[in-house]
């Protein structure tokens, strides 16, 4: 099992990010995500993605952020761009067999975080975005086999050249 541990969601000023990292990890083979704050509107927006588009992602609120990392049973993977490089250190991650705690975070991250990590990892050593750092993260977990993961929700996009096209999975027409 893979969980995304986002701390340090703004309400006002992260909820789109937010939302986006949950997309993310979802759709690049995440099996749920944690945020450190109770935005009721983040939680909406994801179940919503999840009852039509498919899956069994979840989406939960962790009060002691600290306190669940020291707790982690399995292995802890903090994205930074002050870590290690990605490349040289996923076959390790993968191999280890644990259930993974991604960590991204949405501001200043504490040092603690660097400490109780079991690796801190980069895919990149230039500022960037942690939405694009989770998603390269995930695609080296996987080795792109995600991208191939059927959903089973109401609603899939047909791949088109030219157009947006969806198929209600109820129905046979397409538009």
């Amino acid at each position: 099992m893979i969980s995304v541990l986002r701390l340090g969601h703004r309400p006002l000023r992260d909820r789109r990010i937010t939302t986006h990292v949950a997309l993310v990890a979802r759709a690049f083979g995440a099996d749920r995500m944690l945020i450190t704050e109770d935005d009721k509107n983040v939680f909406e927006s994801v179940k919503d993605v999840v009852d039509r588009w498919g899956g069994d992602f979840g989406i939960e609120y962790v009060k002691d952020w600290k306190g669940y990392i020291k707790t982690w049973a399995g292995t802890t993977v903090h994205l930074t761009m002050y870590g290690l490089p990605v490349d040289e250190n996923i076959s390790e991650i993968r191999d280890a067999g644990n259930d993974i705690l991604v960590v991204v975070g949405a501001e200043k991250v504490p040092g603690d975080v660097f400490r109780y990590a079991d690796y801190n990892i980069s895919v990149g050593n230039q500022p960037h975005s942690e939405v694009s750092a989770l998603a390269i993260f995930l695609d080296r977990f996987f080795k792109g086999k995600e991208l191939k993961k059927e959903f089973g929700g109401k609603m899939e996009i047909i791949p088109s050249k030219n157009s947006k096209m969806v198929r209600h999975l109820n129905e046979k027409r397409r538009f």
